[in-house]
């Protein structure tokens, strides 16, 4: 039968690059998505020891290994050229750099594969194929595709003024709370990044927690006017300009501030000496196991 540039075929969609497993691409082949595996849990791994004359055992931290997935289904083209052409993208989508994967679920998340093992392709006629190939991620969380972002200055009061009438009159101050509060809908943590934008001198980032505890994130260093320092939270790393590590004058003592299941963090921008062009921003997605 013929199919339409744009159209959904019968069951889930994928894209893997710009592959629309379950669709129909602007070449008119259809890429029919039989077998999607792996996406429903990662790998699990963890650590027991055996109590000694008693039963059971001491369970040790548990957490997510990598997300193997393996997509398989037909390819349908309208002539054999137009079939080579394709087998020979669905290759190149499963790529050995990194390779956004999406999932269109009624909530649609996402997840950085590459390659990891070999891609399996039969012709079955000269216009169908049959494909089979295995990503892996390596982050295990399944993330939104909608990316969060939330953005500051340092705190700050401007404006106010009572004048002494013989009924009091106040003109009310403007208030900047120097404060993001990022929620994260998902099941598992998630690491936001922080971008802090000068100058600003020695710039902290506190992380008041849904428990009440904080964790602060310290800059042993100035940043001038025009400089950006991003901080990953996943990473680890703090880089300025867009090519220089300051990773060694960046500590977070209590832990890095990244923001657990179904909670919400507040972060707070901090300076000894005020700025008022100084910006953080805080960007993130909700996260799934």
């Amino acid at each position: 039968m013929p199919y339409t540039a744009g159209d959904t075929l019968d069951g889930l969609r994928v894209d893997l690059g710009d592959i629309p497993l379950g669709g129909v691409d602007d070449a008119g082949v259809a890429w029919s998505l039989q077998t999607l595996e792996g996406w429903d849990s990662a790998e699990h791994r963890s650590e027991t020891q055996q109590r000694e004359g008693d039963h059971g055992a001491w369970l040790g931290p548990a957490y997510l290994g990598e997300r193997p997935i393996t997509l398989a289904g037909t390819i349908t083209a309208p002539d054999r050229g137009v079939l080579d052409d394709a087998t020979e993208r669905i290759r190149a989508a499963a790529a050995l750099a990194p390779t956004l994967l999406v999932v269109q679920e009624s909530r649609p998340k996402q997840a950085v594969v590459q390659r990891s093992g070999k891609p399996l392709l039969q012709y079955l006629t000269d216009r169908l194929a049959s494909y089979s190939v295995m990503v892996t991620a390596g982050d295990p969380r399944r993330y939104s595709t909608d990316l969060q972002q939330g953005t500051t200055a340092l705190p700050s009061t401007s404006g106010g003024l009572t004048l002494p009438y013989a009924v009091p009159y106040t003109i009310s101050a403007t208030t900047v709370a120097g404060q993001v509060d990022a929620l994260n809908e998902g099941s598992i943590d998630t690491r936001p990044a922080l971008t802090i934008t000068g100058p600003v001198s020695q710039p902290r980032v506190y992380g008041q927690m849904p428990d009440g505890s904080v964790r602060v994130v310290k800059c042993a260093f100035d940043l001038l006017d025009g400089d950006v320092l991003v901080i990953d939270t996943d990473m680890h790393t703090a880089i300025l300009n867009g090519n220089t590590s300051r990773r060694r004058f960046v500590s977070a003592p209590q832990g890095w501030p990244t923001i657990p299941a179904r909670g919400t963090v507040s972060y707070q921008f901090r300076s000894s000496v005020y700025s008022a062009t100084a910006l953080l921003t805080v960007q993130w997605r909700s996260a799934w196991m």
